[in-house]
């Protein structure tokens, strides 16, 4: 509920937030990165960074190597204005941070980190299995009989 907030004072929808959510967490990227990680279509990612780069939050940039690619990049102005509601959830992790020690919050991070990279790699292996062996289509379902009174 809080990000719907912060994505409905940004005027933008709940599922362009957590697309802007990805581009802020891993910076730069290609429009099919951000279709592998939110598993949307190119086309449909297409929307959404149009959506994004209006808003103001995202730019698209050209690869110097190769003008075929584009990226998209983070306005890193629009990220720290879009980030201040979450002053009120930072201030209160902080204050739930005090009562751990160094070492304990090292680890948090590190256990973060890591179950992120973990959910990436099984969503991809996943994705994988899907696409090797495709779920069964569900079965003709026999019409229904329509009861009159």
């Amino acid at each position: 509920m809080f990000a719907k907030i912060v994505a409905d004072r940004a005027g933008i929808s709940s599922a362009d937030m957590d697309c802007i959510d990805f581009v802020n967490v891993e910076g730069r990227m290609t429009a099919g990165r951000l279709a592998e990680l939110t598993g949307l279509t190119t086309g449909a990612i297409t929307g959404v960074v149009d959506r994004l780069e209006k808003a103001g939050l995202v730019r698209r940039e050209r690869d110097e190597s190769d003008r075929r690619k584009v990226f998209i990049v983070p306005i890193a102005e629009r990220m720290a204005e879009m980030g201040r509601p979450y002053d009120l959830v930072r201030r209160a992790m902080q204050k739930q941070c005090e009562a751990y020690t160094d070492e304990e919050l090292k680890f948090l991070v590190r256990y973060g980190t890591e179950s992120y990279q973990s959910m990436l790699k099984a969503t991809q292996q996943l994705t994988d299995a899907s696409e090797a062996a495709p779920l069964k289509e569900k079965p003709d379902r026999p019409a229904r009989s329509r009861r009159v009174p």
